[in-house]
């Protein structure tokens, strides 16, 4: 396992973009939702950052994945938690890492239970590229091809740090 990237760097250009997209849609009062673990972690940091004072959301999405029935129920599931009311709001959901999209859809499907939002913002660290589903984020840190046998881990919360991971070599 070795690190790939400056996180520091990474989060300025995740701050930087939602910055400028909260500027050009005109909100002020978004509210920010991480998805469990790494963008819970992540959904911190940026609060901080961004200066938003109220509470972020945690997502587990475990009885949303469409792989539910096939896989079963993740040992480590956590009920979720949003501290205000989605209806109306305009939400900042984050995430590590974006790649099929299905996390994505799993948790704008869970959100929508809670109520309608007015819009979503997607900002994700890492932009994997490999769609499945017709989602892409508003906001990435960085874009990169992986090889096969190759994955990125977020770690953390202290310090917060990717990693790439080889396997079979």
């Amino acid at each position: 396992m070795t690190a790939l990237f400056d996180i520091n760097q990474l989060l300025d250009e995740l701050e930087k973009g939602l910055r400028l997209m909260l500027t050009e849609r005109g909100i002020e009062d978004p509210a920010l939702i991480g998805i469990r673990t790494g963008g819970v972690w992540l959904a911190d940091v940026i609060g901080k950052r961004l200066g938003i004072a109220e509470p972020f959301g945690e997502l587990d999405i475990s009885f949303y994945r469409d792989d539910f029935s096939r896989i079963g129920l993740n040992p480590k599931v956590k009920p979720s938690s949003l501290p205000f009311d989605t209806e109306g709001r305009d939400i900042i959901l984050i995430d590590d890492v974006i790649m099929s999209g299905r996390t994505i859809r799993a948790a704008m499907n869970e959100i929508f239970d809670y109520g309608r939002p007015a819009s979503i913002i997607l900002a994700t660290l890492i932009d994997l590229g490999a769609r499945e589903l017709p989602i892409q984020p508003d906001v990435v840190g960085s874009s990169l091809a992986l090889e096969a046998h190759q994955r990125i881990k977020l770690r953390g919360p202290e310090p917060l740090h990717i990693e790439l991971q080889e396997s079979g070599q």
